[in-house]
């Protein structure tokens, strides 16, 4: 079974930054695609950031510019730096992991979420 564990959420004021970590266990990394999602009460989870098992990656127009998605095969682990944090951005954040490793494949494992709060 696999096991996705998010960390490093927190409350950050406006223009700050937060670095997400989500470590995997269970299973071989590497041939996956991983990705970051966000949801707020009321909406729908929405994918943030998305990286494909050969490192390309893909985001949504909200954070580009502002996230980093990025992963390490050799920990089992894929990153989510945020910097530039407005209040919109304020979310639980979970990872995913997916059936296939390109993009367009769906997920078929959730992390537990972190929360993210932005506020002065």
């Amino acid at each position: 079974q696999v096991q996705l564990v998010e960390s490093g959420g927190g409350l950050v004021q406006p223009g700050g930054s937060l670095s997400l970590s989500c470590a995997a266990s269970g299973s071989d990394f590497s041939h996956y695609a991983v990705a970051w999602y966000r949801q707020t009460p009321g909406k729908q989870r929405e994918v943030v950031a998305y990286v494909t098992s050969d490192f390309k990656t893909t985001y949504a127009d909200a954070v580009k510019g502002r996230f980093t998605i990025s992963r390490d095969n050799a920990k089992n682990t894929v990153y989510l730096q945020m910097d530039d944090l407005q209040p919109e951005d304020a979310a639980v954040y979970y990872c995913s992991r997916h059936y296939g490793g390109g993009f367009h494949s769906s997920v078929e494992y959730w992390g537990q979420g972190t929360q993210v709060t932005v506020s002065s």
